[in-house]
C-alpha cells in the first residue's frame, strides 16, 4: 500500500506577484491537510516581459524575514523550508548564481516561464506559428538555459507550455518532441539536477501532471533519480492538489522514492 505524500515542494504566497494569499494562510492550510513538510518557492522572475502589471521581482529580504517568523512559530507542527523558483533566462545566469548564494535556501527550482522573450501564458507566444513550432521553441529554450549550468536543484514543470497552448495537450506527446526532450533529460542528469512532478497540470485540466508521465518514465529510464512533488499552489485550496494520485503514478513510471531538500541537499522518501 502506498504511503501518502506529505511534502509539497512548490508553493506560492503573496510574496509572489501572482498570488494574494498570506504565507501564514498557506502554512495553516498545509497543516490542516496533514503535510509534514512545506517548502515555499516564491517567484523570482527578473526581466519578465510584462503584458500586464504583474511584478515578479521578489523582495527576498522581506520574504526571508517572514519565513523565519513562521518557521519558528509553527516548528512544532510542520517542517517549513525556504525555497525559491527562479525564472531562468540565459542572460540572467550570472545574476542567478550570485543570488542563489546570497540566501540560505533549502531548495531552488529553475523554471522556464519565458522562452526567447515571451511567456507561453500569453496568446502572443503562439501567434504566427503552429502549436508544435511554439512548443519546440519552448523546449529549445530549456536547453539554452541548461547550457549555462544553472545552480538549481530541480527543473520545474518541464512541459509548462502545454498548459496554455491553443489545444493544450490534445495533440502533444513525448514522442513528438523526444529528440529535444531526451537532450534535456540527459543534460539534467549529467548536471545532477532533478525534475519535479507538478500537479498543477492536473489542476489545469490536462489530466496529467507537468511533465507528463511519458517524460517522467523516460527520465527514470535514463537514470534520473531526483524527483520532487509540488502542487504549484497559489491559494490554500490547491495545496497538495491531487497528491493522492501521485504515489501509484510515480511507481508506474519506475520510481521507488521521491525527494525533498534541506540545505540544498536531497533526502529520499520511499513511496
Amino acid at each position: 500500500m502506498s504511503k501518502k505524500i506529505k511534502a509539497d515542494f512548490h508553493l506560492h504566497s503573496d510574496f509572489s506577484g501572482d498570488s494574494t494569499t498570506p504565507m501564514e494562510d498557506m502554512v495553516q492550510q498545509g497543516i490542516k491537510n496533514g503535510l509534514d513538510f512545506m517548502c515555499m518557492t516564491e517567484h523570482m522572475d527578473r526581466d519578465y516581459p510584462q503584458e500586464d502589471d504583474t511584478d515578479f521581482n521578489l523582495d527576498t529580504d522581506r520574504y526571508f524575514a517572514r519565513y523565519q517568523q513562521l518557521h519558528k512559530q509553527y516548528a512544532s507542527r510542520i517542517d517549513l523550508r525556504f525555497g525559491v523558483e527562479l525564472g531562468l533566462q540565459p542572460h540572467l545566469a550570472d545574476f542567478h548564481r550570485k543570488y542563489a548564494g546570497t540566501y540560505p535556501f533549502d531548495f531552488i527550482i529553475g523554471s522556464s516561464h519565458v522562452a526567447h522573450g515571451k511567456d507561453p501564458y500569453y496568446p502572443s507566444f503562439y501567434q504566427g506559428r503552429t502549436e508544435d513550432e511554439a512548443y519546440l521553441d519552448y523546449f529549445l529554450s530549456i536547453l539554452e538555459n541548461l547550457r549555462t549550468e544553472p545552480d538549481i536543484d530541480v527543473y520545474g514543470h518541464i512541459d509548462y507550455v502545454v498548459r496554455y497552448g491553443p489545444n493544450k495537450n490534445k495533440f502533444y506527446s513525448y514522442r513528438k518532441f523526444s529528440d529535444v526532450l531526451d537532450q534535456i533529460l540527459t543534460t539534467l542528469i549529467d548536471q545532477g539536477i532533478g525534475i519535479e512532478c507538478n500537479t498543477g497540470g492536473i489542476k489545469y485540466g490536462l489530466g496529467h501532471p507537468n511533465p507528463c508521465e511519458e517524460i517522467l518514465t523516460r527520465y527514470c529510464e535514463l537514470g534520473g533519480e531526483i524527483i520532487t512533488i509540488g502542487s504549484d499552489a497559489h491559494a490554500p485550496e490547491h495545496i497538495n492538489y491531487a497528491f493522492d494520485q501521485i504515489p501509484e503514478l510515480l511507481k508506474s513510471c519506475g520510481f521507488s522514492y521521491y525527494t525533498i531538500f534541506k540545505n540544498r541537499k536531497p533526502e529520499f522518501i520511499r513511496l
